[in-house]
């Protein structure tokens, strides 16, 4: 079959659908797999090897052109999320349209596959992958995939190689905070600084860079001036796509529930990953990644209110989490 998959998410959302678009390709190697994504989010999909076409579209754009189509050019459409545009787009460019149950009984008419979403939590991976197991399509490989080309390797290497120390240590990325929205994810920079001062004093030659947009610039600015000699700071100057290329320089990363945590997921950084207990890591973790380290949050019930602090992660189980995977790198 020749399928469409459509979904318009942030970040981290898109990557979480990579293992499902990498699986329909092994399924159907010979046939077309296109893939709709939000115009700011699509170029996280670039240049991966299974996609043979990759457009933008949002919830209000293009439905014009499907009204002009007078056959449906792909046997299948996939459609993550609840939009009912988009629903209707696919029924117009698509035999078949597999979706999780739609809240407007209209939209779910125009499903030939209503899936019902799980009872239970389960990986985000696995979740979405039930919408392709309505086609037949499975898979056991649930590890997130990006591809940094060469341009963009030399391009972030130009840049770092200069504003690093001479003396050679582990470069160490940090990302302090989540979206606007998930304030409550954003562990403490008072804490992010003592971690980085515990690891400076076992490793003296370390390099932080600080990641993030032009959001972060405050916390930057306090880190920069507790560690200016150990310190690169990066937060909103790259494009999404530059920053992975700097991000791969890496030899750890450390942040918070977020996109560029998935991102050094996809990448294989070696990294320690910290959760809030309102979105559990065990449901978010990048799946197959040899050299990960999740810290939850230790509440202990569900639900969890968006005010429980992120500060109750200690300084010393991260910097315990951190200390290993720089060992286990040869650090």
């Amino acid at each position: 079959m020749n399928i469409l998959v459509i979904n318009v998410a942030r970040i981290g959302d898109t990557l979480l659908i990579t293992p499902i678009l990498r699986a329909i390709k092994q399924a159907y190697p010979d046939h077309k797999l296109g893939c709709l994504a939000h115009p700011k989010r699509m170029e996280v999909l670039q240049g991966l090897p299974f996609i043979d076409t990759l457009a933008g579209i949002t919830p209000g754009s293009q439905w014009w052109r499907a009204r002009l189509l007078r056959q449906r050019p792909w046997d299948a459409a996939l459609v993550y999320g609840q939009d009912a545009p988009l629903i209707r787009y696919a029924s117009r460019v698509a035999k078949q349209v597999v979706a999780f149950n739609q809240p407007l009984a209209a939209s779910n008419r125009l499903l030939s596959h209503c899936v019902a979403k799980p009872d239970t939590l389960i990986h985000a991976v696995k979740g979405r992958l039930l919408l392709a197991n309505a086609l037949g399509i499975h898979t056991d490989d649930f590890s997130l995939s990006y591809q940094v080309t060469a341009e963009e390797s030399h391009a972030a290497q130009a840049w770092l190689q200069p504003r690093l120390p001479q003396q050679s240590g582990p470069l160490v990325g940090m990302q302090f905070t989540s979206f606007a929205t998930k304030w409550y994810r954003d562990w403490p920079i008072e804490q992010f600084m003592a971690l980085a001062d515990a690891l400076r004093q076992r490793h003296p030659a370390i390099c932080f860079v600080l990641l993030g947009d032009k959001h972060n610039l405050a916390k930057e600015e306090m880190f920069y001036k507790q560690f200016p000699q150990h310190t690169v700071c990066a937060s909103g100057l790259f494009t999404l796509r530059q920053s992975a290329a700097l991000m791969q320089r890496l030899h750890l990363y450390i942040g918070v529930d977020t996109g560029p945590t998935h991102l050094a997921g996809a990448l294989r950084i070696p990294m320690v990953a910290l959760y809030h207990c309102r979105f559990p890591g065990r449901n978010l973790i990048p799946l197959g990644h040899p050299l990960l380290r999740m810290i939850e949050h230790p509440h202990p019930h569900s639900p969890c209110p968006e005010q429980t602090p992120m500060q109750e992660i200690a300084v010393a189980t991260v910097r315990q989490a951190a200390q290993e995977l720089l060992q286990a790198t040869g650090w």
